[in-house]
């Protein structure tokens, strides 16, 4: 009896992304057919059972396919925007002075209190279309805009809503322990006990977070703050992230090892220490670039370190108000290449397989493999280098979720 599927993608190139293939696990003559919305089989036309059948064929006239795109690290929502601020600071107005002035971080906290939820999904909905065009089909969002309770439950609850409206995979990280709060009266102790005895007990008892994520840097929050707050999300079984070693080198790539966080995010001031630590949890580095353009950064994360200890990398936008506006993730790779130097597989296996890795949804997504979600990015291109090399240029064919 011949085997039936769905759909039958056929006469495609594949870059699988697989780990146990070289480089980006090409498969030239490639076929991939789902059922239910997840792959059945992805190889060569010569390895499908010739008497395959499906309810759909499609034929790809030669052109690339890869796993759908996954951003792994976004603050997609929040309130206002910072456009005025950035104005500012290019005629000569210090952050110092902008944060005097009401600007910087209290700024967006200002007006993500202010919007209600259907502001936040509206708002958000424009940055998430800009990435499904570009074939993206999982990502991640933030909270951190709103650091009392009520507002961190809006901006998670506006996460989940837009992943019900969309056909795209959403998971949604609290992200409390992002700065500390004006009301707060500089008390970032007492914070904490917030964000720790009210804050995630309300977001976990409500379902409206898959992770928890912590800044741990000098603006923001120590080592000890930090691991209270991991210890915190440990207790309620939730992984964690961290916003690590972006502007000093304060341990937090150790300390997310120390956690066995799914990730370490930033990363630029990291040391072999920590890169050690990290290789020996499993914990991916999320490469930021977007954020070390925007602000003008001169250090960059420590790639040979990664590549030395065997560290998965991971690349995504930071999308966000203040740091990193960037809602491409196509030139998220193009920086990853020209400011760090990653090579096209890293840059491409950045977007899919360690970006999924990040997520701790590997098993699920990320790959070209049988059994996982049929997600996939089709491109008109003539080789992968074409995704990192181009700027400013989207070559999108279709993009697929869960078969679609």
């Amino acid at each position: 009896m011949a085997e039936r599927f769905d759909r039958i993608w056929h006469n495609a190139r594949l870059a699988t992304v697989r780990s146990d293939l070289p480089d980006l696990g090409v498969i030239e003559r490639g076929v991939i057919a789902s059922r239910d919305g997840r792959i059945v089989f992805a190889g060569s036309h010569s390895d499908l059972p010739g008497d395959a059948d499906a309810v759909e064929r499609i034929d790809c006239a030669g052109r690339w396919i890869t796993p759908g795109l996954i951003d792994c690290h976004t603050h997609l929502v929040f309130g206002g925007n910072r456009a005025h601020e950035f104005e500012l600071r290019l005629k000569g107005a210090s952050y110092e002075e902008i944060a005097r002035a009401g600007g910087g971080i209290v700024s967006t906290v200002a007006a993500t209190r202010a919007a209600s939820e259907a502001e936040l999904v509206a708002g958000a909905s424009g940055r998430l279309d800009v990435l499904m065009a570009e074939g993206v089909t999982t990502l991640e969002i933030k909270s951190g805009y709103g650091l009392n309770t009520e507002t961190e439950m809006r901006q998670l609850a506006a996460a989940r809503t837009l992943g019900r409206s969309r056909p795209v995979t959403i998971r949604a990280t609290f992200l409390g322990a992002h700065a500390l709060p004006a009301e707060a009266g500089g008390d970032k102790d007492r914070y904490i006990d917030l964000v720790c005895q009210e804050m995630l007990p309300a977001v976990t008892r409500a379902g409206l977070a898959d992770a928890v994520d912590a800044f741990m840097e000098g603006i923001a929050f120590s080592a000890d703050q930090t691991a209270r707050v991991f210890r915190a999300a440990k207790a309620l079984g939730l992984p964690v992230k961290l916003h690590a070693d972006q502007l000093s080198n304060l341990g937090g790539a150790a300390l997310a090892a120390e956690f066995s966080a799914l990730s370490a995010d930033h990363l630029e001031h990291t040391d072999e220490d920590g890169v050690v630590a990290m290789a020996r949890a499993g914990t991916v580095a999320v490469l930021l670039p977007g954020a070390f353009y925007f602000i003008r950064e001169t250090v960059k994360p420590p790639v040979e370190l990664f590549r030395k200890h065997g560290v998965a990398m991971a690349l995504a936008t930071d999308c966000n108000p203040g740091s990193s506006p960037l809602t491409s993730l196509l030139l998220a790779m193009n920086m990853g290449a020209t400011l760090f130097k990653m090579t096209v597989a890293e840059c491409v296996a950045g977007v899919t397989r360690e970006g999924a890795r990040a997520l701790g949804l590997l098993g699920e997504t990320g790959t070209l493999e049988a059994g996982k979600w049929c997600d996939l990015a089709i491109w008109d291109i003539e080789r992968p280098a074409e995704l990192v090399y181009r700027i400013g240029f989207n070559p999108l064919h279709r993009r697929v979720w869960r078969g679609q």
